[in-house]
Order: structure tokens, then C-alpha cells, then sequence
């Protein structure tokens, strides 16, 4: 059956998924660069985001080639699209990656505003929902045609969907690094009440990584 997944989803050691006073020049807030240094410095993200060669091998490596598999569709909270807000002033941005987005396949992009629909080189096409997360989900699931559904985040569109436990697995890159402030992930949030569980724990050459796993049952 088709699941909802968050991978690759890179945390502070103090919770928080982006630094604070995100804007176009700091897109992950003031330090989140710092969340992802695992990521850039693998092979897989290298050859997905540069096109070249390159990189390392090893566990870290794996999960971001791990969290590729099945996906068939994607979902992102607008603030992965842009730093925009409110109603688009026009159709010139077309997101942070360029022509040719790593998505490879359809991306619903949750929005309070609508906009057509965007096409991009090497096959990503973003779609723009305005009428909230599980129409997203709908639509998402029956472009994947079976296939897992990924949660590219931001953070609060990762607890959005935690809060409505429509998220089948959650995998977390914990870097070793403090921010102090930004967007706290796990704030207001009771996982094991929502149905969660950690499934799985892996020591990583740059961070540790967590799989948090819904139950059937929750409680």
C-alpha cells in the first residue's frame, strides 16, 4: 500500500528544522545551512543537485539514495517552493533548483493562492493546492499510481500532517549542531498519542539517524 514518508528530514540536536528569519538570501534561516551539512557532502546529493561525480560513500549516503525508492509524487509546503508570500505577484519564480528540479515527477505544493501549473525539465510538474492537506494527499496518491508519497517538508507542513497522523514514517537526520531558535519540529506535538513509535536508529558518518514508525492502532 502507498504511504506517506518524510526522509531525509534534517533536525538540530535542540529540535528545530530551520534557523530563524528565513528570506531569498538565507533560505534555511540564520544557521540551517548547518542541518544539512550530512547530505551535501554525500554522493547521491552531489550527483541529484550538481550532476557531477563525486562524494561520499557510506550510511549517509544510503538513506538519501533510501529515501528515493517507491516514490512516485511529492508534497512540499510552499515555503520549500519560494520565499513568496501572499497572493503571487507574477509567474516568474519557478522554485529554488533551477530548470531542472531533482524531483523528477509530480509535486503538489500546498498554497492559500492558486497558480497553473508549472512544468519543468526532466519531467517535475508543480501543482498547486489550495484547498488544504488531504486534497493534497488525494491528489498526490493517485499521481504516484501505487508508489510512496514523500513529505519534502517544510516544518510546519510536516506537523500539519503529523498532527492529522497521516504520516506512515518519519525519518530524521539528527545533525550535531545547536540552533537555539527557528522552527521547532516537535513543539505541542504528543507522538506517542498520535501513534508513533522509533523503529529504527543508525549512527551516521556526519549524523544519526531516527525512523519513526505509525502504528495501526494508535494509543
Amino acid at each position: 500500500m502507498s504511504k506517506l514518508r518524510v526522509a531525509c528530514f534534517s533536525l538540530s540536536a535542540d529540535g528545530f528544522g530551520a534557523g530563524p528569519n528565513q528570506s531569498l538570501d538565507q533560505p534555511l534561516g540564520i544557521g540551517g545551512m548547518a542541518l544539512h551539512q550530512w547530505a551535501f557532502a554525500t554522493a547521491a546529493f552531489q550527483r541529484l543537485h550538481g550532476g557531477g561525480i563525486g562524494g561520499e560513500a557510506g550510511v549517509d549516503n544510503d538513506f538519501i539514495e533510501r529515501g528515493f525508492d517507491n516514490v512516485g509524487a511529492w508534497i512540499l509546503g510552499r515555503n520549500m517552493f519560494g520565499p513568496l508570500r501572499g497572493p503571487w505577484p507574477d509567474l516568474e519564480w519557478k522554485g529554488w533548483w533551477g530548470e531542472e528540479p531533482p524531483y523528477r515527477t509530480q509535486v503538489f505544493v500546498l498554497t492559500h493562492h492558486p497558480r497553473p501549473a508549472l512544468a519543468m525539465k526532466g519531467g517535475t510538474v508543480f501543482h498547486f493546492v489550495s484547498d488544504g492537506i488531504r486534497p493534497a494527499l488525494e491528489r498526490a496518491r493517485e499521481a504516484a499510481g501505487g508508489r510512496d508519497v514523500r513529505l519534502g517538508g517544510g516544518v510546519d507542513t510536516v506537523r500539519q500532517y503529523l498532527r492529522a497522523g497521516l504520516i506512515d514514517e518519519l525519518h530524521l537526520a539528527i545533525a550535531p549542531t545547536l540552533l537555539g531558535r527557528g522552527e521547532a519540529l516537535f513543539v505541542g506535538l504528543d507522538l506517542p498519542a498520535l501513534g508513533y513509535q522509533c523503529a529504527e536508529r543508525v549512527a551516521g558518518e556526519r549524523a544519526c539517524h531516527l525512523l519513526l514508525r505509525r502504528l495501526d492502532k494508535p494509543g
